[in-house]
């Protein structure tokens, strides 16, 4: 009798779920088991809490949530070599790598009313700790203005900094929906340089369709 108690306080909890839809969340349950429900409701509280504070607060916050993800790459996790997934699945599975945070950063401050033309997934070459070896990575910048100096959301400096903060940075290109850009010196504005015309783009927005 108790525990049938507990799961119905669980549905009535998820009912009142303010970011996402019954249909996500039943979508999100099939797929992943029940489990996922606690995550989702982390999920909607920090949207909640994030939603009418200012935009530092909302990178922080978004930053902050998702680098608690659990860290793997995608050889193990997807058994491909390179798999961008969506937000939902990033969550759901509860692991991912670099391009996972930085696209789930992405959406979520996009829903928390930052305008996309500010935020560009960057890929960059970061400097490993102690050597000389530059290693593939991705993170999220934000550009308060068209030339000023990004703001950097990482998962593995979990702290946010700008670009010319970062010694271990180098950005090289770009993207968000609106087009593909090209880092100008030490992550000071960008140069639109065409379409997003990228193939796993396209295919992540398919999926969140």
């Amino acid at each position: 009798m108790f525990k049938l108690f507990l799961l119905f306080t669980l549905l009535l909890n998820l009912n009142a779920l303010e970011s996402f839809d019954s249909k996500t969340v039943k979508n999100m349950k099939n797929k992943y088991g029940s489990k996922v429900y606690k995550r989702l409701k982390v999920w909607d509280n920090m949207l909640i809490s994030a939603k009418n504070t200012k935009t530092l607060n909302k990178l922080k916050y978004a930053n902050d949530f998702f680098n608690r993800v659990r860290y793997i790459s995608d050889i193990k996790h997807w058994r491909v070599v390179d798999y961008w997934a969506t937000p939902f699945e990033f969550v759901g599975t509860g692991a991912g790598d670099c391009e996972d945070y930085a696209i789930a950063k992405y959406f979520a401050l996009i829903r928390l009313g930052i305008p996309e033309r500010k935020l560009r997934i960057s890929y960059v070459k970061l400097l490993r700790r102690g050597t000389k070896y530059e290693q593939a990575h991705m993170v999220l910048s934000y550009y308060h203005k068209p030339n000023s100096t990004a703001i950097i959301l990482d998962n593995v400096n979990t702290r946010l900094k700008l670009v010319s903060q970062r010694k271990d940075l180098k950005l090289i290109y770009s993207f968000n929906a609106g087009g593909l850009y090209q880092s100008k010196t030490r992550g000071q504005g960008q140069v639109k340089v065409g379409s997003n015309n990228l193939h796993k783009w396209k295919k992540l927005v398919n999926k969140l369709k």
